[in-house]
């Protein structure tokens, strides 16, 4: 009996605060990561393929440059997660909050029907494979701090600036 090994295929896009890297299967996106992640995710075991084109990878792409160029709003791609249940909830839950809003920890919470599970879904949020694409930027301390983000906060302030010069006309 052979096993046919996912296979993976990467890219990176320059963002104006440095580069994303983005890594899909067949199934979908498997992660959007910044290049200082407070969280690195793990390659192991990963067959990664770099330099060939996948129709899922070459939308991600252009969903992204299209996200920073201030003319998209929301994305439309498959998505491969991987984790908890717990987890899975949670980031699936980040895409309710629309483009330019921001939610409480709490309230992605209340959200997902646990609303004492606040800081489970701040570790959840912390381990999004998937950012930007899932919006995590956009869950803010409950008197509207921005705080914790993989990232670092100045890239968490710049997306959030960025989604409102967008929504202002000023891209």
């Amino acid at each position: 009996m052979t096993t046919h090994a996912v296979q993976y295929f990467q890219s990176m896009v320059t963002a104006p605060f440095g580069v994303v890297t983005i890594v899909v299967s067949d199934l979908g996106v498997r992660f959007v990561m910044f290049a200082d992640d407070a969280h690195p995710k793990s390659f192991a075991g990963m067959n990664i393929v770099t330099g060939e084109s996948h129709p899922i990878l070459d939308s991600a792409i252009e969903q992204l440059r299209e996200y920073f160029e201030g003319v998209r709003t929301d994305f439309d791609l498959p998505l491969d997660l991987h984790g908890t249940e717990f987890q899975v909830q949670a980031w699936k839950s980040l895409a309710q909050v629309s483009f330019g809003k921001t939610a409480s920890y709490k309230q992605q919470a209340t959200s997902i029907g646990r609303p004492k599970a606040v800081r489970a879904i701040g570790g959840a949020n912390g381990r999004n494979p998937i950012v930007i694409v899932l919006p995590c930027h956009r869950i803010v301390g409950a008197d509207g701090s921005l705080t914790g983000f993989g990232g670092g906060i100045p890239i968490k302030k710049w997306l959030l600036e960025h989604e409102q010069r967008v929504i202002a006309g000023a891209k």
